[in-house]
């Protein structure tokens, strides 16, 4: 599967801003142009696998199958 093969809306370009890494695994977040976080939490192993580094230009692609909203 390739990248366009995904629905537009749950990809977010943007670069790596930081990367909290763990023994096992580690939060990643990259923030867009227009200067939305989207942090995700993956295996450090694939930290590694994708050489993932702070400022490295990537896509999130989100795929939910829940969002919960609560009022304030």
């Amino acid at each position: 599967m390739t990248i366009t093969a995904v629905n537009v809306r749950n990809q977010f370009k943007g670069k790596i801003k930081e990367i909290i890494e763990g023994p096992v695994v580690s939060e990643l977040d990259v923030e867009t142009a227009g200067g939305l976080l989207v942090t995700s939490v993956i295996t450090t192993r694939s930290i590694k696998e994708l050489r993932l580094i702070a400022g490295k230009e990537v896509v999130a692609l989100v795929k939910a199958t829940e969002v919960s909203i609560a009022t304030l």
